[in-house]
């Protein structure tokens, strides 16, 4: 008796596990891409900008994600990071 009832919630637990690596690579991507981008922002000058220091708060935050197997919200963090460095870059 003690089989059929420990047998499912293992299987619960494995399917938990699993469904936390959906994002895991897109995550990853968007991580490195966006910190790219933001240290070439920096280069060329515009770490001053408002959407520079939205996009560093926001890549602190997905990188806080990806820590804790958020992985969904660190890549849409990270995207809209990425959005702010390509505005920052262009002076807004």
């Amino acid at each position: 008796m003690k089989a059929w009832i420990s047998l499912p919630l293992i299987a619960l637990m494995l399917v938990g596990c699993a469904g936390k690596t959906a994002y895991r690579s897109s995550c990853a991507a968007e991580l490195d891409a966006a910190w790219q981008e933001l240290d070439l922002a920096k280069a060329e000058g515009f770490s001053g900008t408002v959407s520079y220091s939205k996009a560093l708060s926001l890549l602190t935050a997905a990188k806080t994600q990806q820590q804790f197997e958020a992985f969904e919200g660190c890549a849409n963090k990270a995207e809209k990071a990425r959005f702010y460095i390509r505005e920052s870059r262009a002076g807004r």
